[in-house]
């Protein structure tokens, strides 16, 4: 296929031609619309290019199968955190393509995409004809969409992202089913694991509200024992089983967290015991220097959980632990967003707000009590409780 191409104004608008080459000779194509000549000839250098690559489709046979793993995936890998290309890519081939895939993606319509959240809802898992996928993953589902639909109406594929009419299903408030434990909880589990060889990733995750592949992906150079500070700057994932070193999940991922003094004497004794000397080197790391395999920490956790009898709870669930403690000790919302690395304190709320009723009640009566002083003979306003971690 030749690489021949321009741009030409037409009225007040500019369009893109090129040509390619068929089995009944060279056949121009057009895309026009564009505002300013720049649109049109990036329109054409991007069509060229997939040309000779060899991944050319007209815009108007081009199939939504087609567009998602042969256009848009491919151009979004580099941006994408491996774990999260790999959701993509997986979700697009077991429940988008089989379902949408073969419609033409600029016949795709909202009925269309409606039809296939209630269908997954319904039957689109494969544990069982009649088990469906739960809300959460439809909505992700959507989410893959909307934004591949998205980069086709900005490169010119489609008029308009359909997507943005269609109706997803609404998800629970982020803090339905959370499972945490109290203070006594969380301290009889410390206690008895103060020993295990991964009793320290879980007193960190605990004591810091740090994620699972932060923890493990600390290194001695991201840790301060002076300062009593420690620095996330990479996490570990597991993506198909495979471990990998990645960069935090937010921009605010990349953090500095404050550690208490008992979780600083848990680290010098471990770097004591490891007698480390690269800087570089995990604090969690294995025997040989490679990094602990994520599930295999969550699974440990679990089972440990078990047989000391515990409320069962997940690795990740000490992280909301340390956040519904903190909060309810009283502890300011954006002093936990920080901690935790989350985007914005407005999610931290969000998804904490069953720890913040307690606080807003207890405030109610200290207004109370400065508005009603000057009657009750100007007495001093009674000083905030302390609150127990474990109320």
């Amino acid at each position: 296929m030749a690489q021949r191409g321009f741009v030409r104004k037409r009225g007040r608008t500019w369009t893109a031609y090129w040509h390619v080459e068929r089995a009944g000779g060279p056949r121009q194509s057009s895309k026009g619309g564009f505002l300013t000549r720049g649109e049109a000839q990036a329109h054409l250098t991007e069509t060229l290019a997939a040309i000779h690559a060899g991944l050319f489709t007209e815009a108007n046979r081009i199939t939504l199968g087609e567009y998602l793993l042969e256009r848009w995936l491919p151009s979004r890998k580099p941006a994408l955190r491996p774990s999260t290309y790999d959701s993509y890519l997986t979700n697009i081939r077991l429940h988008i393509v089989p379902a949408l895939g073969h419609i033409r993606l600029q016949q795709l319509t909202v009925d269309h995409l409606d039809r296939f959240y209630a269908s997954q809802l319904s039957d689109g898992s494969r544990r069982g004809a009649r088990a469906g996928l739960s809300p959460k993953t439809v909505r992700h589902l959507h989410t893959i969409l909307h934004r591949a639909l998205r980069d086709a109406v900005r490169k010119n594929l489609v008029v308009r992202n359909v997507a943005d009419a269609a109706d997803p299903p609404k998800l629970r408030r982020p803090s339905e089913g959370i499972r945490t434990w109290t203070a006594s909880q969380l301290r009889e589990f410390l206690d008895a694991t103060s020993d295990h060889p991964l009793g320290v990733v879980f007193l960190i995750a605990a004591t810091t509200g740090m994620r699972r592949g932060e923890v493990l992906g600390l290194r001695w150079t991201d840790v301060d024992l002076d300062a009593a500070r420690i620095a996330v700057r990479q996490t570990v994932l597991a993506v198909r089983y495979q471990v990998i070193v990645g960069s935090p999940k937010t921009a605010r991922g990349n953090r500095s967290i404050a550690i208490d003094q008992i979780t600083v004497e848990a680290l010098r004794r471990l770097r004591s015991a490891h007698e480390v000397d690269a800087l570089d080197a995990l604090v969690f790391g294995r025997p040989d220097g490679r990094p602990h395999h994520p599930d295999y920490v969550s699974q440990t956790f679990e089972r440990t959980v078990a047989r000391l009898g515990l409320p069962r709870i997940r690795l990740h669930d000490l992280r909301h632990t340390h956040a519904t403690l903190g909060l309810a000790a009283g502890i300011p919302t954006k002093v936990m967003s920080d901690r935790l690395g989350h985007a914005t304190t407005a999610f931290t709320q969000d998804v904490y707000m069953h720890a913040i009723p307690p606080l807003e009640a207890d405030a109610a009566e200290r207004i109370a009590a400065m508005i009603f002083a000057t009657e009750a003979g100007d007495k001093a306003v009674t000083p905030a409780p302390t609150l127990r971690a474990d109320e």
